[in-house]
Order: structure tokens, then sequence, then C-alpha cells
């Protein structure tokens, strides 16, 4: 309020009808409360991001009716030698401010739709191994704000879901990726994201686990009945009693063997599936 105050702004009322148009007759720039209020919650408390964005924007909508950098400046703070207020008057809505955010590249709303959209631009530009694009998205994240780990979490994420397998390494890496996150925190937390977003752009894909394991979790959401007990062959015989009940019994022990050991590990009414298929 206070920078509203020094670049003599009128706050109005989203629904006064006194100012439909934009470009209205009154004194000098008015914007509206709801702008106002969008404006604060995207830039989360930064003073500096907040007046950048509200210089930006008025003097963008300003220059719109005016052309000249001397109409911006007597528009918002000059007065006519005869005392009468200035009869142009630029009204400041949402989108003005959203359009003003964008040329100041601070427009990230770190909890609306640009957060989400904006990460998800970043996941598929990897998964596609578009190394530079996922940079850019990278870029476009932590220069309007947003929360170094919350990147880094969805790394490990990505790691775990689109490299898999194909190289484990990976997971590793971004494991070690939110770490260093956590111990330098910004600005220098940005060298081991870049680093860890090229390397999971580069590395082969694989989604063959993952994949796997919904189908082992759609078997058992999927059976009818009570869930069919562990063979007792694989039970552990931790007691006496449970060893006479025949825990453990016929079990072969695998590495007792020189090869291969033929052995059921499924309960016998799943006996060969194989969800790898």
């Amino acid at each position: 309020m206070k920078a509203v105050d020094t670049l003599e702004i009128k706050v109005v009322d989203t629904d006064d009808d006194s100012m439909k148009e934009e470009n209205t007759v009154g004194d000098g720039v008015v914007i509206e409360q709801a702008a106002l209020q969008f404006l604060s919650a995207i830039c989360d408390g930064d003073a500096r991001a907040a007046l950048n964005g509200l210089q930006m924007t008025v003097q963008s909508q300003v220059a719109k009716f005016s052309q000249s950098e001397s109409v911006l400046q007597s528009t918002l703070k000059s007065r006519k030698p005869d005392g009468q207020k200035a009869t142009r008057c630029v009204k400041i809505t949402v989108d003005n401010v959203k359009e003003g955010l964008q040329r100041s590249h601070i427009a990230y709303d770190k909890t609306g739709e640009e957060h989400y959209n904006t990460i998800s631009a970043l996941h598929k530009s990897m998964r596609g191994s578009d190394d530079s694009a996922a940079l850019y998205w990278l870029a476009r994240m932590m220069e309007g704000g947003e929360e170094p780990l919350y990147i880094a979490r969805r790394l490990i994420e990505f790691a775990s879901e689109d490299v898999g397998i194909a190289d484990p390494q990976a997971l590793m890496l971004a494991v070690s990726t939110y770490q260093a996150c956590h111990f330098i925190g910004r600005p220098e937390c940005e060298k081991p994201l870049a680093e860890c977003v090229v390397y999971l752009s580069r590395a082969p894909k694989s989604i063959e686990a993952v994949s796997a394991y919904v189908k082992a979790k759609a078997c058992i959401h999927n059976h009818e009945g009570p869930l069919p007990g562990v063979p007792l062959h694989l039970r552990n015989a931790s007691t006496k009693l449970m060893k006479n009940l025949g825990y453990g019994k016929g079990y072969k022990y695998n590495p007792a063997h020189k090869g291969p050991v033929k052995q059921e590990y499924f309960p016998e009414c799943l006996a060969g599936t194989n969800f790898f298929k």
C-alpha cells in the first residue's frame, strides 16, 4: 500500500460501476482491489518484486494511451496548473498485473496453476531427453522464486519413475542433489539442480519396474475374497511350534545351490504370475 500511495494510485472496488472502462475520465491511475491482492499473493511477501511488478504494470498501461514518457510522468504525479486533476484515468486490472509481471520476469505463481504447468514442462522435457528445454524450465522456476527442495523432490520422483532401472545411478544423484540443496541453499543450489536435470535428461529411460508394480497393486485390489496366505515354505519358523506346524518346510536356500533353484514364491492361486509381460 505504501508503494501505491507513493505512485498516487487510487484503489477501487472491482465492481465499481464508475470504473468499468480501462481508460476513463478521472484521477491519474487507479488499481482494482482484486489486482492489488493478486500482486501481493503472487509476490509472496517480496516487496521488491511487488514494487517492480506494480511499476512495470503502470508503465505498460499508461504507455498504451500516451506513447511518451512525459505523459507517463504527468499522469502519475503532476497536476494541471489550475489545480484540476488529470483528466485521463488508467485502470489497472488483474490481467494488467499479470502482463506486467511477465514483462518484469517474475510471473510465476508458486501456489497456483503456473506452478504445476511449469513443473510439468520440466518433467516432460527431461522425459523427452531435451536437456536445453529442461534447463529453461528449471531456470523459470528458480528465477520465479520456487522452493529448491520442491524441485529436488520432483527430480527424485523423475529418477524413480522415468529413468528407473535403466540407470540406477540417477536415483542416487537425485537424492544427493536434494541433500546439496538442503545444505547450501540459494543461490548456490542452482548448480547441483542444473547438473541433475541435465543428467536425468540424457539418461536412458525405463518404466519397466514402475509398470510392473502397478500390475502388482492391481492384482491385490482386484482379488476376490480374502487374500491368500503366505505359503508355508516361505514362512520363517522362529519358534518350535511354528516349525512343528510346517513353517519353512521344503524351503530351498538358494545360496546353497550351484545353479538356479526351481521354487514357487507366489501363493498357489497365483503360481506362474509374471507382472513383466
